[in-house]
């Protein structure tokens, strides 16, 4: 069943960076919810999603007047130090519902006027491209990390159905690198991919960062294992990919292709 988005006001935007993001001053979410809903997101078993009697996937709240209190939030912040943001550790800033609603536009224009140190965009959404104007004001104050999980469409589409295709996603990389802003590939969580997957993404990156559920879901693997994502992998014949080890095989086919130091693990790939 598929619900309307819900508009909500909320009192505060930037959240302290804590754990996973402890390299960063405060995260930025603008919206609550994900309607790309990923097998594998570990915010299913957050308390924002587990206290919610709708599916993960199924909901989204609208963060209204979202630009106004981002200004004087961020007036404050910078008048007390250095401010790093990353945008966003708990939904797609790019997730459909922004093509109406402009909510992480309007967070853009906000920063493109009064920049933070640094902002980290994190998408799997090839929509990242309507904003690359607001971008540029940023210069290098801003990097664009593009979730491609795997190369292969068919994986893509076995664990994120409701996600966009990975060519879009190479596109958009392809685009943004064109007109000068700062990008990365993020293999996040590691899916099953070919062996020519690195060489896909050396002409449109110079820097991937690698994760996986072991690493990255902030428990060490027990908050997917818990969703029962193996079971996915098992359904692929491709059980062996589940394991903490699985990284380094991506790892090691993209040091053949990339500089070692352009080949970053886990926090380190998400760092400003």
């Amino acid at each position: 069943m598929k619900f309307g988005p819900v508009y909500k006001t909320p009192k505060t935007l930037l959240n302290k960076g804590t754990g996973f993001l402890s390299d960063y001053s405060h995260s930025l979410n603008p919206y609550t919810g994900c309607s790309f809903g990923c097998s594998y997101c570990y915010v299913r078993q957050m308390p924002v999603s587990t206290f919610r009697k709708e599916e993960w996937g199924t909901w989204v709240d609208v963060k209204k007047e979202a630009a106004e209190i981002l200004r004087k939030e961020l007036h404050k912040a910078k008048a007390k130090g250095k401010v790093t943001i990353f945008m966003s550790s708990s939904t797609d800033p790019y997730q459909p519902v922004e093509y109406k609603e402009k909510v992480t536009r309007s967070l853009l224009a906000v920063m493109a006027d009064d920049p933070p140190d640094f902002l980290f965009v994190q998408t799997r959404s090839p929509l990242v491209r309507r904003d690359i104007d607001l971008l540029l004001l940023l210069k290098e104050k801003v990097r664009v990390s593009m979730t491609v999980e795997t190369d292969l469409e068919t994986v893509r589409k076995h664990f994120t159905p409701k996600a966009p295709p990975i060519a879009a996603r190479l596109k958009t990389l392809e685009l943004l690198a064109e007109a000068g802003v700062p990008t990365q590939a993020t293999i996040a969580p590691v899916l099953p991919s070919s062996e020519a997957f690195p060489d896909k993404l050396k002409s449109l990156v110079d820097r991937v960062c690698v994760d996986d559920y072991f690493m990255g879901d902030g428990s060490g693997g027990k908050r997917t294992r818990s969703l029962g994502i193996r079971s996915l992998y098992e359904e692929l014949g491709m059980e062996q990919w589940y394991d903490p080890a699985a990284y380094r095989i991506v790892q090691e086919r993209l040091l053949t292709v990339f500089p070692g130091d352009k080949v970053l693990v886990s926090q380190k790939g998400f760092a400003p």
